[in-house]
């Protein structure tokens, strides 16, 4: 019951760290300085899509199922949810990518308007 517990938590905390990837540059807005945890985390998740590889986290989800003697996220409410988010059903190479490109796209254009209001600021100054 602890492992199961353990890999849902860690399942819900992938899922905010994909929060993160994605809206991270929103909380730049309001905390310029956050850009220094998101911008890594930023590039970390476009290269885990671009590049096709394994995120830390599902090692972690997988090996703790395995210790509470499961094979899959079959039941609860985390794994019906939240997995299908995470792990789309048909996920592909092609698919990864344009992922990467979205993670992309969106933190331009939110650093973009990061950029524009502070500079809008500085010309008022």
């Amino acid at each position: 019951m602890a492992y199961h517990l353990a890999a849902s938590a860690v399942l819900l905390l992938h899922l905010l760290f994909i929060c993160l990837v994605m809206l991270g540059g929103l909380l730049v807005l309001r905390w310029p300085r956050f850009a220094m945890v998101h911008v890594p985390a930023a590039i970390w998740g476009m290269l885990v899509e671009a590049m096709g590889w394994y995120c830390p986290l599902t090692d972690l989800e997988n090996a703790l199922l395995a210790l509470a003697g499961q094979a899959g996220y079959a039941g609860g409410f985390i794994e019906r949810y939240l997995l299908a988010v995470i792990y789309p059903e048909g996920l592909t190479r092609e698919t990864q990518i344009w992922l990467a490109g979205v993670v992309v796209v969106v933190n331009a254009a939110i650093y973009g308007w990061v950029l524009k209001k502070r500079w809008k600021r500085k010309e008022n100054d």
